[in-house]
């Protein structure tokens, strides 16, 4: 089955802004089509009490002294049929006593008594047509000081309203709907400017594939300078990486030239000195096996890389210094290793054994005994490895760094330990100073490598 395509990071954020500012404007939109509303309504139940003010006003009394309307009003829509507003008057039994002439020929359905002073507004149907209607209790006194009761209703059509909302809310919506569209053009064109150092980004490391470009360059937003430092990091560790291996493939083919000659040579003579034969051969494959080492060893050292993670020095030290008690056991090697217990290493941790170990052999191997590891972080690492030997001769320091020279010409071995720490530490944009130790009078090796 077939994934669906996953959607870009564009497409989410303008989805996401779509669907808030739908929603946002939807109860806004139906925030003001109520209130609005509301406020109508209002309004229209604020006429219907001035209308029966109004009437009240015009009031006029008969020969008896009761109530009687005059024939015309001052509200022509009263006064004109099929108006849409409506007014009546009747006693407490229901009976007609005055109705407008827009009226004529309507039962307004109002027909509850009401007491003086009480009022209240209803919906109903008149004509298949909504109306709200307002009764209001009236009390009049005649000549004879008769207090009469009358119902005065007033009714009004409520298709204008209804009209006046529908258009409201048409208009509203509308004016809501454009300005969504124009404000999800201005958040596409926003989004599209906000992500354009991404873009870069993607096309600065599509050049990098092809081969037009080597590093990410440009001015990027402080949020991408963490990406982009990383990635550059990564990119210089791969091409420091290809070149190492170039460089170690380059100095194995030249240096296994000599000893091949020599073999050939050795294959190709006529000499009946098997013994010596024997032994310059013996002598070339150990060169050509020593120098095959080195180069393996210089070429696999990985470098620092922006996502390895650190790596606790001290129970390194230990586990290496277990070992190496084995292997000098005559010499009874006695350690001290003072590392505090959140000192790491910021690389990988073949390459802190790779080091260490050939560090802390050198010191077993031309010490009398005893070996000293200190290890301390502040902007650097600091690694220093001090053995009581005889130390290195100031004249020889730079010699012992170079691959195949001892110090010791006594002591077994292929002189590349020093050479190949020297090469994993310049991997990690750092380097190996050697001295003499003050404290036990031997060497002191000291390793720097950059926690950053």
């Amino acid at each position: 089955m077939g994934t669906a395509p996953t959607l870009s990071i564009h497409q989410r954020l303008l989805l996401a802004a779509s669907l808030v500012l739908s929603a946002f404007l939807g109860f806004t939109g139906l925030a003001l089509d109520k209130a609005f509303r509301s406020a109508s309504e209002e309004a229209f139940q604020a006429r219907l009490y001035s209308s029966v003010y109004a009437l009240l006003a015009a009031a006029e009394e008969d020969q008896a002294g009761g109530l009687r309307m005059p024939d015309l009003l001052t509200d022509p829509r009263f006064n004109r049929p099929d108006s849409g507003r409506y007014a009546q008057v009747r006693d407490r039994s229901g009976d007609y006593l005055w109705q407008s002439p827009s009226s004529l020929g309507r039962d307004l359905g109002l027909i509850r008594d009401r007491q003086p002073g009480e009022s209240k507004i209803e919906r109903f149907k008149l004509d298949d047509s909504a109306a709200m209607g307002l009764s209001f209790g009236v009390a009049w006194e005649d000549f004879q000081g008769r207090e009469l009761h009358y119902v005065l209703t007033v009714v009004e059509d409520l298709k204008p309203l209804q009209e006046q909302v529908a258009a409201f809310r048409d208009t509203l919506f509308l004016w809501l709907g454009g300005a969504a569209l124009l404000l999800l053009m201005v958040q596409g064109w926003v989004l599209r400017w906000g992500l354009r150092p991404l873009r870069e980004v993607a096309q600065a490391l599509t050049e990098i594939e092809s081969g037009s470009a080597d590093q990410l360059q440009g001015d990027y937003p402080k949020e991408l300078n963490r990406l982009t430092s990383n990635l550059n990091s990564l990119i210089r560790h791969a091409q420091a990486r290809q070149q190492r291996y170039r460089d170690s493939l380059g100095d194995l083919a030249h240096s296994l030239k000599t000893p091949l000659a020599v073999l050939q040579s050795v294959s190709e003579g006529e000499s009946d000195e098997q013994p010596s034969v024997r032994k310059s051969v013996r002598e070339q494959v150990d060169r050509m096996n020593q120098i095959v080492s080195h180069q393996l060893q210089r070429a696999a050292a990985s470098g620092r890389t922006v996502l390895t993670q650190t790596v606790p020095i001290k129970p390194v030290v230990e586990r290496i210094a277990g070992s190496l008690d084995k292997v000098y056991r005559e010499k009874g090697i006695s350690w001290r290793i003072d590392i505090v217990a959140d000192c790491h290493f910021p690389g990988d941790e073949g390459d802190l054994m790779e080091l260490l170990g050939n560090l802390m052999e050198n010191a077993c191997k031309y010490g009398k005994g005893l070996v000293r590891v200190r290890a301390e972080t502040g902007r650097d690492l600091h690694i220093c490895v001090e053995d009581n030997g005889s130390g290195i001769p100031q004249d020889q320091v730079e010699a012992v760094l170079r691959r195949g020279h001892r110090a010791d010409q006594q002591q077994p071995g292929q002189g590349i330990g020093l050479s190949v720490a020297a090469d994993i530490a310049l991997a990690y944009g750092g380097r190996v100073e050697i001295g003499a130790a003050q404290e036990l009078g031997g060497a002191v090796i000291h390793l720097y490598l950059p926690m950053r």
